[in-house]
């Protein structure tokens, strides 16, 4: 569930990247405004749009799925809010939440009881700052405790974004070493909810898609850097990586 209006790239990033990885089938539910876009730009995906789907439809797509990526350039309008929370409610599989995804979330913390036990948040510090309401330079100062305090408090798994992350499902932690500072570019998180997303998908149990995948992510955007150069890769390169990566 990715993009508004004008946003097609950041469902193709987590499209191409859950692909990318091992998924079967990739299904994009985005705007009407996409459609032609997304459908040139990956037409192996299939397609759904918003203006099209009922209470009927969007039931069998969730009953479809098996997993859900949502968040990468959804808007945060209160039509958006009120979709999310029907997904939430109607679903029951694995949920892979990021970007305005967690921005809603951070507006309706009555949501995370339909989380409970079966997501994955990918949240950035300035994310990490609005969900939980302490400062980035608090967190910061102990990015491992953030992380487990805030998985253990809503049973989910936290994967929290900076130079080097950090995952957890309020037990365990995971600190990533891959990864360059060339990363920080626009998508580069849409294809990280992607690739983990996709892991989930294809049948990886939900924490050990999370870490595999920040780590197949980082490796991936090593592989762009040493190919292409850090300062000028974009999310297109750190695909190419992970098609590199996983190859090798």
């Amino acid at each position: 569930i990715a993009g508004s209006k004008n946003m097609s790239g950041a469902a193709y990033f987590a499209g191409r990247a859950a692909y990318g990885v091992g998924a079967g089938l990739v299904r994009i539910l985005t705007p009407e405004a996409n459609r032609v876009i997304l459908q040139g730009q990956l037409p192996q995906a299939m397609l759904s749009v918003w203006e099209e789907t009922d209470a009927v439809s969007l039931a069998d797509m969730l009953a479809w799925a098996d997993t859900l990526v949502i968040g990468p350039g959804i808007g945060t309008s209160e039509i958006m809010a009120q979709r999310l929370e029907e997904v939430f409610a109607g679903s029951r599989c694995p949920i892979v939440l990021d970007a305005d995804g967690l921005n809603l979330l951070a507006e309706h913390e009555e949501w995370y009881p339909l989380l409970t036990g079966r997501a994955v948040l990918t949240p950035h510090m300035g994310e990490m700052a609005r969900l939980t309401g302490r400062s980035i330079a608090e967190l910061k100062a102990d990015r491992a405790k953030a992380a487990l305090d805030f998985a253990r408090e809503h049973q989910i798994i936290c994967v929290l974004k900076d130079s080097s992350t950090v995952v957890s499902d309020g037990k365990r932690l995971y600190f990533n070493q891959t990864g360059n500072h060339g990363m920080a570019t626009g998508g580069s998180g849409d294809v990280l909810a992607g690739v983990i997303g996709g892991l989930a998908g294809a049948g990886q149990e939900l924490f050990k898609a999370a870490y595999m995948g920040v780590f197949l992510h980082g490796s991936a955007g090593d592989a762009a850097a040493a190919r292409f150069g850090a300062r000028g890769m974009t999310s297109v390169e750190i695909i190419e990586g992970l098609f590199e990566v996983l190859k090798n």
